[in-house]
């Protein structure tokens, strides 16, 4: 195992942004940028055992520090959508961005994807990272000590371990927002990679994608992953949040409890396996169905619809305004501590 540190970029008033590199003896290779906690390139051999890149992103820092760019990045405070981009604490309401119509997307601007993140040791097989959150940022309560480590494993594994503190009650929800895409070519879409989601149900959203409350079963609908299907079998189905959202972008309820294996990707044509663990409740599944404007990727490969796929381990979404949701917001003298592993295979 091995890290190297070298200088990504430099923010507008200069202050330099490092990437960190994790090489296993498996041929595994992950770079981790500081900027946003994010995970930049994760190249992973297939099965003609060539390492190729299976995430998307940026050549440059500008790119990345360009606004509302999630790719790779640590989400926070709270991940995904909150109703009316507002909530209440202890008898306290609280405003947020209003970022998607009338609500609140991913924290947005000035989320944990949008910060500097300080570089806080690791080992020869892993990289950690620390923020302090001031009370106020994006519109939360509450001074939060946040700290992620990214573990590369001989077992090309990426482990990834979140924790938390508070000094004061705060929502707090946050995942990984990477853009994966197993063939190994950002020029080739997904909708042929295999995926397998362990999920009896998804929650119900409203047209504007917040939870209504209710749970839908998957069964005999073209959300159940319960068994391995290409992702485009039934992407273009005539149901109405499908084809309002342009393909997935869709909350499902995970099976189990603690952690344990939730989903699986497999690209038949390469050979990579990718199999997802977490301990969260919840996984967004998002096919990548929107770009903004002429959105490019490295070496100048355009964005397109499809051509990669989200599986984002969170609480569900809008989770403040549903008690019946399996969610507590951050609180002092209880930590956050959460864990979400990739583990990559050839056959």
């Amino acid at each position: 195992m091995s890290v190297e540190k070298e200088e990504f970029g430099r923010l507008p008033d200069g202050t330099a942004v490092e990437s960190y590199t994790l090489k296993n003896a498996r041929g595994m290779t992950a770079r981790l940028l500081s900027y946003g906690c994010r995970i930049a390139r994760l190249l992973v051999p297939g099965r003609d055992g060539k390492p190729r890149d299976v995430v998307l992103g940026h050549d440059t820092l500008a790119e990345y520090a360009a606004g509302n760019e999630v790719q790779g990045a640590v989400i926070g405070r709270f991940a995904n959508r909150i109703a009316g981009a507002s909530f209440r604490v202890g008898g306290k309401e609280y405003a947020l961005a209003k970022n998607e119509g009338e609500n609140s997307l991913h924290s947005a601007p000035g989320g944990f994807q949008d910060r500097l993140w300080r570089y806080a040791g690791g080992g020869s097989s892993s990289v950690a990272f620390r923020r302090r959150s001031p009370a106020g940022e994006c519109g939360f309560p509450g001074n939060v000590e946040a700290a992620v480590t990214y573990t590369l494993t001989d077992d090309n594994e990426l482990v990834l371990e979140y924790s938390a503190e508070t000094d004061a009650e705060t929502p707090f929800n946050p995942t990984n927002h990477t853009f994966f895409n197993l063939t190994g070519d950002a020029r080739k879409d997904i909708l042929g990679v295999e995926l397998r989601i362990d999920a009896e149900q998804i929650t119900e959203a409203d047209e504007d994608l917040i939870p209504t409350g209710r749970f839908l079963p998957v069964a005999g609908t073209p959300f159940d992953f319960r068994a391995p299907k290409p992702i485009g079998r039934d992407i273009g189905a005539p149901e109405p949040s499908l084809q309002s959202c342009g393909g997935y972008d869709h909350n499902f309820v995970l099976s189990g409890s603690g952690l344990r294996q939730v989903a699986e990707l497999y690209d038949r044509a390469g050979g990579r396996r990718m199999q997802v663990y977490t301990d969260r409740p919840g996984m967004q599944l998002y096919t990548a169905n929107r770009f903004g404007g002429n959105a490019r990727g490295r070496g100048g490969v355009p964005f397109a619809p499809h051509r990669a796929v989200c599986l984002e381990t969170q609480c569900f979404p809008d989770s403040v305004h549903r008690p019946e949701f399996p969610y507590q917001n951050l609180k002092p003298g209880a930590p956050f501590r959460s864990v979400t592993v990739y583990r990559f295979s050839a056959d």
